[in-house]
């Protein structure tokens, strides 16, 4: 953890560096060159305020600004400059001269820029002239100003940064460690995040599933248990009968009878838990192809098959030739079995199958559900209606899944009806 912990703060050190490196670069190259268009704006009017005040050759040029040159000219005649050679040397003043063309603007004289400025008025013409030592000056104080200010505030976002990445990393820390202790009931999970983030909702979601698989391992160990004592009952029987007929308890005609029978039952058993691994199976991999099937077919098929078990049970169809269902005979044979089957332990009197409208109807009028097995009474080896444990009806479940239907219970004013529609599922 600590190697993960030290790449994600070498991360963002790296990259508050590079932040530092293209902020200096900015100052250091972008920035001045922006300054130079202000900075020359100013420098002609820094030139052209003290020309106004120089109007004949007797002026005190000691009054003006040392930082300026200073030309006086009358008739074509140069009567006094001031300053001159300490700004710029120049072989002659021809030459100086001959560079200056307009009312202002720069030239350039042994690698250096030099800005001017004239007025022209009744044959006189004032130049003000300086070299670019105003513009570095400017330069030099705007970012003097900036910097210190750019630089202060960078640090302090890096110090934010710095300290919002360690209560990051913590948190990254904490959900790892919560990863790995996922398993350890010792281990404190509460989520302590306060700020209401992205870290928190997936800590959440990381708490959701610890507790999901904490459910899931219950549940499976309360499987395994009544997967034993459902299993364990016909093995019990079969062995006590074993006993009894070495016992010469009870005769070996009537034992092999019972033993016949309970033998079938655990076969029966083995069998549908074999089913339900298949369906499993199946449902993952989505490797089932469903067809259009006769519906009125198959349930006057499975009537016929269950109308003798109880001879007291009514059976009633009720079939709209126009609805459409797919799947296979097969697999709506295993559900219709399962229901059946079912609702001849439970029905009093009467077993109604109903389809229309693309669904499919069975009813039976027994004693209502109790809501409290209405909620998992489709889960696998669930303890039920009168303490049984079975599959039948989470093979139910699973078989119209697969087939892309769904099945929901409603309990009526007498009796029950399972509603199977056509479902979402892939």
């Amino acid at each position: 953890m600590k190697k993960s912990t030290n790449k994600l703060s070498r991360q963002l050190i790296w990259l508050i560096l590079l932040a530092f490196v293209l902020l200096f670069i900015s100052l250091g190259l972008v920035l001045p060159k922006m300054i130079i268009p202000v900075a020359e704006n100013n420098i002609y009017v820094y030139l052209k305020e003290p020309l106004k005040i120089v109007n004949s050759g007797n002026f005190d040029y000691k009054l003006l600004n040392t930082e300026v040159a200073y030309i006086y000219i009358t008739d074509d005649e140069v009567i006094s400059t001031s300053n001159l050679k300490d700004i710029i040397k120049v072989d002659s003043l021809d030459t100086l001269l001959a560079k200056i063309e307009d009312t202002y603007g720069k030239f350039t004289y042994n690698h250096k820029n030099y800005y001017y400025c004239t007025i022209k008025s009744d044959k006189v013409i004032k130049i003000a002239l300086s070299d670019d030592s105003y513009i570095n000056e400017t330069k030099s104080a705007i970012l003097g100003a900036i910097f210190p200010i750019v630089l202060a505030t960078c640090l302090l976002i890096g110090l934010i940064l710095t300290a919002w990445s360690s209560i990051t990393v913590r948190k990254i820390e904490k959900l790892k460690s919560k990863i790995d202790n996922i398993d350890n009931p010792d281990y404190n999970h509460a989520v302590d995040f306060e700020t209401d983030d992205e870290i928190r909702s997936l800590a959440l979601a990381i708490e959701d599933m610890r507790l999901s698989l904490i459910n899931q391992e219950e549940y499976r160990n309360q499987m395994y248990q009544n997967i034993s004592h459902d299993f364990k009952t016909p093995l019990a029987v079969i062995k006590s009968y074993i006993e009894a007929v070495e016992d010469n308890v009870e005769d070996e005609t009537t034992a092999l009878n019972v033993i016949k029978e309970q033998t079938a039952k655990l076969e029966q058993k083995v069998h549908s838990l074999l089913y339900l691994n298949k369906l499993d199976y199946l449902i993952s991999t989505k490797n089932v192809e469903n067809v259009p099937v006769d519906m009125e077919k198959i349930i006057k098929e499975e009537v016929e098959k269950f109308k003798f078990h109880k001879k007291d049970i009514n059976f009633i169809t009720d079939i709209d030739k126009k609805s459409h269902y797919v799947g296979t005979v097969e697999n709506w044979e295993t559900v219709l079995d399962n229901l059946l089957s079912n609702f001849i332990r439970y029905a009093t009197t009467t077993i109604k199958i109903t389809a229309k409208n693309n669904k499919l109807i069975l009813y039976n009028d027994g004693d209502n559900i109790d809501k409290d097995f209405l909620e998992g009474i489709f889960t696998p080896f669930r303890k039920g209606i009168k303490g049984e444990f079975g599959l039948g009806l989470s093979i139910v479940k699973k078989t119209l899944n697969l087939m892309n239907y769904d099945i929901t219970i409603q309990n009526e004013k007498r009796g029950v009806s399972f509603i199977i529609t056509k479902g979402i599922h892939k």
